[in-house]
């Protein structure tokens, strides 16, 4: 090969793999000793020398100070030389791709989706790199087509001996947070800062926020001018929600912010068990909770607090039961219960869970007392727990009864049920144990007043009625089955 079509063959390969030309040449220089080396069957490397001339490209080759002819090495070392040259520039390329990436680990990066293997998606992250996203860091039901551009996060960079291994993620939290600090100036010029987040990926996420300039809001600014920054976030998402928290020191107010869009009347804080009560009205118990407990689930992680979400009656009952519990004991006092009461201990299960220390040195009492308190308050929670458990048992087995008698009920009550919604007067003929809720004890008996002949049939109701507008009418009567669809269709 001509000397200078040598070196600009090796400064194409260099800018083409972002690889260092000087890597470049001493490759070619160790591939000739190798073959140097085959050809003289040698085991000692120290004896060959290479050298190429970085100006005028060409190669020379000595076995101590005798200078070898390149023509004299034959086929074979050749073939050698070549292999080594392959396998070294491969090596210089997999350092090149990992230094690259290894240093971009946390940030956002564009690819295209390549194809599926095994379920992790492979994306091409440029002319040189592949990276793949697994399973576990895919956004749960989200499916990317081949040539799709596919926006993730840079998670891993591992250098796996014959490739690297870059790993991708569009479920990790910090995604999310990347995303704000692409869309959100605020956020990437730390006026705003993200103090905490919460993520189920593909469902809902939550994030709290805070911000060191006072005129700035951190919760609009993250939300934009008619939530166009948030839009932007959430449809890259496929939709998933997004809650701003505004983040604040208090864990009270924290907790209560991370509850929204649930009311709290009153969070009870116990540092003991890192446990935070909070009492909610009945008609905001289910947005606290959430679907499927989603809503306090991820309040909960954001605000590192297990929380426990009750009803004023239900929070009542608990501090009613532990002061009735704790006033048995000699020398228990008003103004001791009320003081567990504020430390967050507010029922009998507490009370045992804190157990006898806590409560001598937080009364302050006795550690005998403490011992009975601990004692008392644990045979209480039993009888408290198998009563807790016999009322659950008692709302499912009146669920069960329910369905199993509305699914016993015949067809056509069935009908009258669900029509009695929109039909005046409410369902016709429905027995009293189809019109009954889970847990209610009485039922709709407006059908059977509608009913007086004894004929509680909603086929017979829609007869009549079809028959009183053709006597209106003077018509002919119609077949059953057209009475019938004009019937259902008035309605």
């Amino acid at each position: 090969m001509n000397p200078q079509e040598l070196l600009r063959l090796l400064d194409s390969i260099s800018r083409d793999r972002n690889v260092e030309k000087e890597s470049l040449y001493k490759d070619i220089e160790q591939a000739m000793v190798s073959a140097a080396r085959k050809h003289f069957n040698a085991v000692d490397t120290e004896e060959f020398r290479a050298e190429l001339d970085r100006i005028g490209g060409k190669i020379r080759l000595w076995r101590g100070e005798t200078e070898i002819p390149l023509e004299s090495l034959g086929r074979i070392p050749a073939q050698t030389a070549k292999q080594v040259i392959i396998q070294r520039f491969r090596e210089d390329e997999r350092s090149s791709i990992y230094n690259e990436f290894v240093d971009r680990v946390g940030e956002l990066t564009t690819g295209m989706a390549q194809r599926y293997e095994g379920g992790a998606l492979v994306v091409q992250l440029g002319p040189r790199a592949e990276g793949f996203m697994p399973r576990s860091e895919q956004i749960p039901g989200e499916q990317h087509q081949p040539g799709e551009r596919v926006r993730c996060l840079i998670l891993d960079v591992r250098d796996a001996g014959n490739q690297v291994k870059i790993v991708l993620s569009r479920a990790h939290p910090d995604f999310i947070k990347r995303l704000f600090e692409v869309e959100v100036p605020e956020v990437a010029e730390r006026i705003i800062e993200v103090k905490a987040m919460a993520r189920e990926p593909g469902h809902r996420t939550k994030i709290a926020v805070s911000s060191i300039d006072s005129k700035v809001d951190a919760v609009g600014a993250c939300v934009g001018v008619r939530g166009r920054r948030i839009k932007n976030i959430v449809d890259e998402l496929g939709g998933e929600k997004i809650d701003i928290v505004r983040w604040n020191e208090s864990s009270q107010i924290l907790i209560q912010n991370a509850l929204r869009p649930a009311e709290v009347v009153e969070t009870s804080l116990c540092f003991e068990l890192g446990r935070a009560t909070v009492v909610v009205n009945e008609d905001q118990l289910s947005l606290a909770i959430g679907k499927r407990g989603q809503n306090v689930r991820l309040a909960a992680r954001l605000t590192q607090w297990d929380i426990d979400i009750l009803t004023p009656a239900e929070f009542s009952k608990g501090l009613d039961t532990m002061e009735a519990t704790l006033k048995t004991i000699e020398g228990i006092t008003e103004e001791q219960i009320d003081r567990l009461a504020a430390l967050g201990v507010i029922s009998v299960f507490d009370v045992e869970e804190v157990g006898a220390d806590f409560m001598a040195e937080s009364l302050p009492c006795s550690p005998e007392a403490a011992a009975l308190i601990v004692t008392a308050s644990g045979e209480k929670a039993k009888v408290v727990a198998e009563e807790q458990a016999r009322e659950k048992e008692e709302a499912e087995r009146r669920k069960r009864d329910a369905a199993t008698a509305l699914s016993s009920t015949p067809g056509e009550a069935q009908a009258a049920a669900v029509l009695g919604e929109i039909l005046p007067g409410g369902p016709v003929g429905v027995p009293a144990t189809a019109s009954t809720d889970a847990g209610a004890t009485s039922a709709t008996t407006s059908g059977a007043n509608a009913s007086a002949s004894g004929d509680d049939s909603i086929v017979a109701m829609l007869e009549d009625r079809q028959k009183q507008n053709q006597a209106a009418a003077g018509g002919a009567e119609p077949p059953a089955a057209a009475a019938t669809d004009s019937g259902a269709s008035g309605n």
